[in-house]
């Protein structure tokens, strides 16, 4: 299944918060993407509680066939007991609900968003081979599993033969780099498309910022209004490692003639296993922006100086493996 290297993003398309997208704009948005020649869209049933996939079905109307469309299924949407999770019950319920809100017979691409510890993922696995073989999912991913959770899961699925798991989802971005440290190299073994939420760190990277003074207005973006436990909040942002990353994505941008934002995803495409990378915009004017991405080619030497800039430490036992076992691999 081939995708665009940039998806659009849905989820704060219809929220009830005042830095929301409305339906109208959300429309706009979504047929300005697909004109440009964008095919991957992505969703979820939690997002506005079901109002996102509504709003992007009926966007899609006339227009189904030419989108890869993915949603997610594993948080609650209602009170009861059986409400969320992975099991069987609700994975079957959800992908229902889904399909009519999304107003189409099939879903592309079906997530679990994260793992479920009370059910075991042979159940989970099974639902979703079972809605493939059923033609009501194409094909199936997973977002927000450990490593161990993500491989676990492909062996099962490779030892009964079940639908495999061909996207992950995982925030990653040039502040955010936590899952280099297992998941690309994952990924690439593996043959699991890399499909970044986040890229822009919750807007951090697209230079509107300044060191220390915490924004508090709502017109400021999503870093305004994140609790400090989020992923995406000011006091995750505000340290000197993300500063210097900005200096140095400024430095680039300049050589380009491009927008910060432009920069920060050029970099991320040019991670080899990064399929497509998730856009979060809120309006028509930030995805013109993020758009002309594709115009933009880094180079090797600008792609190692965002790599500096950006570089965490390395830990154990990746540290001992680069010193040690790597030499003694190569003779």
């Amino acid at each position: 299944m081939l995708v665009s290297n940039l998806a659009l993003g849905t989820m704060i398309f219809g929220e009830k918060k005042e830095r929301s997208t409305s339906a109208d704009e959300a429309t706009r948005i979504i047929h300005r993407y697909l004109d440009v020649g964008g095919n991957h869209i992505d969703t979820a049933n939690v997002y506005a509680g079901g109002r996102s996939e509504e709003i992007v079905g009926a966007a899609l109307h006339g227009r189904r066939d030419n989108v890869v469309l993915a949603t997610k299924v594993r948080f609650p949407m209602g009170e009861g007991v059986n409400d969320g999770g992975l099991s069987r019950h609700h994975i079957f319920r959800s992908v229902e609900a889904s399909l009519k809100r999304l107003q189409t017979d099939v879903i592309d691409l079906l997530y679990m968003h994260c793992w479920d510890p009370l059910t075991p993922i042979e159940e989970s696995l099974r639902a979703f081979d079972d809605l493939v073989s059923a033609g009501k999912v194409r094909y199936i991913g997973v977002s927000n599993f450990k490593a161990w959770q993500l491989m676990k899961a492909l062996g099962i699925s490779e030892q009964y033969n079940w639908a495999r798991f061909v996207a992950a989802q995982y925030q990653y971005s040039l502040v955010t780099r936590d899952i280099e440290k297992e998941y690309l190299d994952l990924c690439a073994s593996e043959g699991v498309g890399l499909t970044p939420w986040g890229p822009l760190g919750g807007g951090f990277l697209s230079g509107k910022y300044q060191q220390d003074q915490k924004p508090t207005q709502s017109a400021q973006g999503r870093l305004a209004t994140s609790p400090s436990h989020e992923e995406e909040a000011w006091e995750r942002r505000n340290i000197d490692r993300n500063w210097q990353i900005i200096t140095t994505v400024n430095e680039v941008a300049n050589k380009y003639n491009a927008t910060h934002s432009q920069i920060a995803l050029a970099w991320l495409l040019s991670r080899t296993v990064v399929a497509s990378i998730i856009l979060g915009v809120r309006t028509l004017e930030q995805l013109n922006d993020n758009l002309g991405t594709s115009e933009i080619n880094l180079t090797s030497e600008d792609i190692n100086l965002l790599d500096q800039a950006s570089a965490t430490p390395a830990g154990y036992p990746y540290r001992f493996i680069k010193n040690y076992g790597q030499r003694h691999a190569d003779g």
